[in-house]
């Protein structure tokens, strides 16, 4: 999906007789977006922003070594076999060149997906070399520039990690600024560079500064033809976002749509889990955090491998099932640091164990959500895994269009209220709320527990532009659907490792999984197991069996079932 951006100037921090302005450039390729109030805690805001910040640059994926000397080493090689190959290739040009075209071969489209893949593989080795040797120029490289949207009670301020892996949402409650001015609702994307964060960190306590979403941008670029547009700073950019980074993006908002179960931690079990995690790193799986829920108890921390205990200390558990819910992604918690002396508690949304979690930092009129994937890539345990938490039927676009129509009147309702605008039952409801976040016209707003109208993109999503899921995937869920699939055992190996055998399609299937959920080795006898292996995934077979013995219930197969598993 290709994103158009243009910026009149870079976004920056200016002195002004008054302090400090900050001066962010909004998208003018976008609805007109304008914000001006003074900050009255240009320090808190100043951590928490930073905060969002850590959570752009985020990139905890594996980075093998070094290797460029060796790679300029095989470069000189190849140079000079290549200058030996260099007449044979003249000639060899003057030859075709003197042949007739030949039709487009069979198999384009399959050559070009193929192309596009070794275009990002070595974009993302020269976005690694960046990041280590040019950090401006590397930021030049982070897919999608944040997204600002101008609410009526907040601002919320948008990003997703560059290794696709963490969500993060700051909301500014518009108490928090005085003397506002030029105030236009909307959501835009706005400028960000790696200055602009070293900007940041001249805000002072002492020294007033104003908050400026700058909308003179507007303003020239809709006036007579024959006006520059900034001049030299004017910046336009067409981003092609990569397919894997859209979808992930979407896939959290979906998560984030349904309702989960929260629990409430004080900051000073925030403290000793990121103490903790600090001063000690995990060799050996599992490496997650598990919580331990019982009701009118106080919640339970355990870290593992290490089974260090940590305790809640922000009330007791308010759910009505005891459970033990484990996730992972527990090093991407390290960005609440700076948070830590504004935080009042952390509420954690957990939706089942190994799916997404999402820490809601309150600091006053200030919260920051933090979402975690739960892992590093868009893997097909990721997919597989979020697969299971889509609605089982599809509405109708005038039925969506329904559900949307209801957010004029207010563009932040909960769920009773759009039942109450809209004719159409709850789980149908639920079913268009689920839909409208996956395709980035929703999102739910945890910390007020209601649902806001905001497009993340100039236009709206489509699902053809995010991509159905593999084959494989959505053949797993159909035989879980249709009933095929058979665990015949489940047990723990001494090292730890957890087997699994089991039955699909009269298929003999066995599974060797880490406590970290990975797969490690696998058996069936269908052909595209025989064919890849592990390398293009597990097949239909070994993904059913997986989810279905990891699973803590079973796949809804009717909307009704639906909405009476993960909504009532």
């Amino acid at each position: 999906m290709f994103l158009s951006t243009a910026y009149r100037r870079p976004s920056d921090v200016r002195r002004t007789p008054g302090g400090l302005a900050i001066a962010l450039s909004p998208n003018l390729r976008r609805d007109r977006v304008s914000f001006d109030g003074r900050l009255k805690d240009p320090l808190a805001f100043r951590e928490a922003v930073s905060a969002l910040h850590d959570v752009v640059v985020s990139d905890l994926r594996y980075v093998p070594a070094d290797k460029s000397a060796y790679e300029a080493y095989q470069r000189q090689i190849i140079a000079r076999e290549s200058t030996l190959r260099a007449g044979v290739a003249a000639e060899k040009r003057a030859e075709l060149h003197g042949e007739s075209k030949d039709p487009l071969p069979e198999g384009l489209l399959d050559d070009f997906h193929q192309a596009r893949g070794m275009y990002w593989s070595a974009r993302q080795q020269y976005s690694n070399h960046l990041m280590r040797h040019d950090p401006q120029l590397w930021r030049r490289l982070v897919p999608c520039d944040p997204v600002i949207t101008v609410a009526e009670d907040a601002l919320l301020f948008e990003c997703f990690s560059m290794d696709e892996s963490s969500y993060g949402c700051l909301s500014v409650a518009s108490d928090r600024f005085d003397d506002q001015r030029d105030v236009a609702l909307g959501t835009t994307n706005v400028d960000y560079s790696w200055s602009l964060y070293d900007h940041f960190q001249k805000l002072r306590s002492y020294r007033s500064t104003r908050f400026n979403l700058d909308p003179s941008g507007f303003e020239v670029a809709t006036s007579d033809s024959s006006q520059s547009i900034g001049g030299d700073q004017h910046r336009e950019e067409k981003i092609d976002l990569p397919d894997s980074w859209l979808r992930g993006f979407m896939q959290l908002q979906s998560a984030m749509s349904m309702p989960m179960r929260r629990v409430r931690l004080g900051r000073s079990a925030i403290y000793n889990l990121l103490a903790f995690l600090t001063r000690h790193r995990a060799k050996r799986s599992p490496r997650a955090i598990r919580f331990e829920l019982e009701p009118g108890r106080e919640p339970n921390l355990v870290l593992e491998p290490w089974q260090r205990s940590i305790a809640g200390d922000g009330g007791v558990y308010e759910g009505r099932v005891a459970q033990s819910i484990r996730v992972w992604g527990r090093d991407r918690l390290h960005v609440l640091r700076r948070l830590l002396p504004l935080i009042d508690s952390v509420d954690v949304h957990l939706i089942d164990s190994g799916l997404p979690s999402f820490w809601v930092a309150r600091m006053g009129g200030m919260q920051m959500v933090l979402g975690l994937s739960g892992w590093t890539t868009n893997d097909w345990s990721a997919g597989s895994a979020l697969t299971q938490l889509m609605p089982p039927v599809h509405l109708h676009e005038n039925e969506l269009l329904q559900i949307a129509s209801a957010f004029r009147s207010s563009p932040i309702m909960g769920l009773d209220q759009i039942a109450q605008a809209v004719p159409m039952s709850k789980p149908k409801i639920a079913v268009g709320l689920n839909t409208l976040a996956h395709l980035g016209q929703v999102i739910h707003d945890l910390p007020q527990q209601a649902y806001r109208w905001r497009q993340v993109m100039p236009e709206p999503v489509t699902q053809a532009q995010l991509g159905n899921d593999d084959p494989e995937t959505a053949a797993a869920r159909a035989l879980m659907t249709q009933g095929h699939v058979e665990v015949d055992g489940d047990r723990t190996l001494d090292n730890g490792l957890r087997l699994i055998t089991g039955a699909a399609q009269r298929r003999d299937l066995e599974l060797l999984i880490d406590g970290d959920g990975r797969v490690l080795k696998a058996k069936c006898t269908c052909s595209h197991h025989f064919k890849n292996g592990l390398r293009k995934g597990p097949c239909r077979h070994l993904q059913a069996l997986r989810n279905v013995a990891t699973s803590s219930s079973a796949t809804p197969d009717s909307l009704d079932h639906w909405y009476q598993q993960y909504w009532n």
